[in-house]
């Protein structure tokens, strides 16, 4: 075995006891101090944002900031002055523009998400017209706070539509727009505490593996949850993880203690849609079991499987939807995200059930907000929380960030064919395909699989194609942050431990969405090279 540097002795002191992220940022100094001595380039594989950008949706906007400017400036113009925009006659006006500009960038998706509006969402032009415009200007705070009223309804048919595939027209959620889904989990952790619908040492269970923040945020001393581990243990004769969930972890949400369900599906970092038949299996258990279950679903990768099916569209009354515009459109700087929760759902109703106590207190909290404070919704209370209730005037996202949304989502409405997610899709499977091919794996077609990371077991790959023998000895002689350290120290690989998001210990997590295809394969080749040399080391021990 080779020896431990110091660098790599104080790497295995805090491996484990630090979030991934935290760690993949000492291994990315560690490869730009190895790129330095040579002309490798950093391959940083440990982050999710792709490498794409949607264009045309940006193409509009930017266009249609051109037009708001425009009518600024016919307001009143002086100088570096202009006044705010005019809603009489906008329409009109609009449709010259086009004209006057066809040559522009975006403006024939631009001319159909205002006709999408008016012509299948009914809107009336004018005031469709001049919320989009007074909006991208951001002029004004947001009105209402929660969400813009026609930026609401085209993000809801998107997320009707294309995230949770719902076919009844009748259900019905209220958005929240909020600063990408980080926002989201702070905002609903907070007000589940400041409604008393959760308290410090509650049960909740998280389906493991998980995005980090899911597994942090519950212990910190201000929740201190006790947290149940639902996880994805299920595996095939050959000991290959499928990342579903087998019955015996469903059901320990019998338990009607547990009183909240995290989770992350399609998975990360496994990057699995939970399966048709466990979330059938969900819905007996919350309908016969526990009916009292608050879920929440944080949904952001669910454009990347061919059949998605959301817990959200299976469990309505008893979920709260979390959604990113993030990884689909490339919009992690923008930080665009929803809460989606249906007009009748678990969340109002253990509201109404509180003791009348712990009503008395709760009331206090919003009733500067209205001479009823019991009956404001719990979506709207998160709204106050996420600016501590005395500045809930001032709440919502930034209008230009709502009308940047509402174009990602008109987009991709529009894109009946469903050319840019195939596109987008065919790009992480392509990726994946030539790292598996590097490492030396089949890779195995599955329905459920979102191919937007590549979560890969190196113990299970070694046992099962050296024996146990050597995985006994990978286990006694090296730990997985050798493994990170060596891809970081002698080829600039970044990847990320899958220990720190409840994966198995020696699992490690590979975004397949932000580099260059090529990049996968070199991935997979070294990777595969660097546990050859452990086999060699092992034969050399055995002789």
């Amino acid at each position: 075995m080779y020896n431990k540097n110091i660098q790599l002795l104080e790497l295995e002191r805090i491996y484990g006891r630090i979030s991934p992220f935290e760690l993949k940022d000492k291994l990315i100094n560690l490869a730009k101090n190895q790129k330095k001595k040579s002309v490798r380039t950093l391959l940083d594989a440990g982050r999710g944002n792709p490498n794409w950008v949607a264009i045309t949706p940006r193409e509009a906007f930017f266009t249609f900031g051109q037009f708001a400017a425009e009518e600024c400036r016919r307001t009143w113009n002086q100088d570096t002055l202009a006044g705010m925009p005019q809603k009489k006659g906008i329409d009109k006006r609009f449709y010259t523009y086009l004209e006057d500009h066809k040559n522009s960038p975006g403006v024939e998706l631009l001319k159909n998400i205002i006709n999408y509006g008016i012509n299948f969402q009914g809107f009336i032009a004018e005031d469709w017209i001049y919320e989009l415009t007074d909006g991208i200007i951001g002029d004004n705070y947001p009105t209402p706070n929660r969400m813009l009223i026609h930026v609401e309804k085209i993000v809801h048919q998107y997320l009707i539509e294309r995230i949770y595939n719902i076919k009844d027209s009748s259900l019905e959620f209220k958005l929240f727009s909020v600063e990408g889904a980080t926002a989201a989990i702070c905002y609903i952790f907070d007000s589940l505490i400041a409604n008393e619908l959760l308290h410090r040492r509650d049960k909740i269970a998280i389906m493991t593996p998980i995005f980090t923040p899911y597994l942090e945020i519950p212990v910190i001393p201000r929740y201190d949850f006790d947290l149940i581990r639902i996880m994805a243990s299920e595996s095939l004769e050959d000991s290959t993880h499928t990342w579903q969930y087998p019955k015996s972890e469903l059901e320990k949400l019998y338990d009607p203690g547990i009183k909240a369900l995290f989770l992350v599906n399609p998975s990360n970092p496994p990057s699995v849609a939970i399966r048709s038949e466990s979330i059938e299996y969900l819905v007996k258990i919350v309908k016969n079991k526990n009916p009292n279950l608050m879920i929440i679903s944080d949904d952001v990768y669910g454009t990347f499987p061919d059949n998605f099916h959301s817990i959200v569209s299976a469990l309505p009354f008893n979920s709260i939807g979390v959604y990113s515009f993030s990884k689909y459109f490339r919009v992690t700087g923008w930080r665009l995200g929803t809460i989606a929760l249906h007009k009748n759902n678990i969340f109002d109703k253990l509201l109404k059930a509180l003791p009348e106590n712990k009503k008395k207190s709760i009331k206090k909290r919003y009733e500067a907000l209205s001479v009823n404070p019991g009956e404001i919704d719990f979506i709207d209370r998160i709204v106050a929380d996420s600016r501590q209730v005395a500045l809930q005037h001032t709440a919502g996202l930034s209008t230009p960030q709502q009308v940047q949304m509402a174009f990602f989502a008109a987009f991709d409405l529009l894109d009946k064919e469903k050319k840019y997610r195939n596109l987008t899709n065919s790009i992480c499977r392509k990726r994946k395909k030539l790292l598996f091919d590097g490492l030396g794996i089949d890779l195995q077609k599955n329905e459920y699989d979102a191919s937007y990371y590549a979560e890969f077991d190196l113990l299970e790959w070694s046992e099962h194609h050296y024996g146990k023998e050597f995985g006994s000895y990978l286990k006694e002689n090296y730990k997985p942050v050798d493994i990170l350290f060596k891809l970081a120290e002698k080829s600039s690989i970044v990847l990320l431990s899958g220990a720190g998001f409840y994966a198995p210990e020696w699992s490690i997590r590979i975004s397949l969405a932000n580099l260059n295809d090529e990049s996968y394969s070199e991935i997979g080749h070294i990777l595969h090279n660097i546990l050859k040399d452990c086999l060699r080391d092992w034969k050399n021990s055995r002789k």
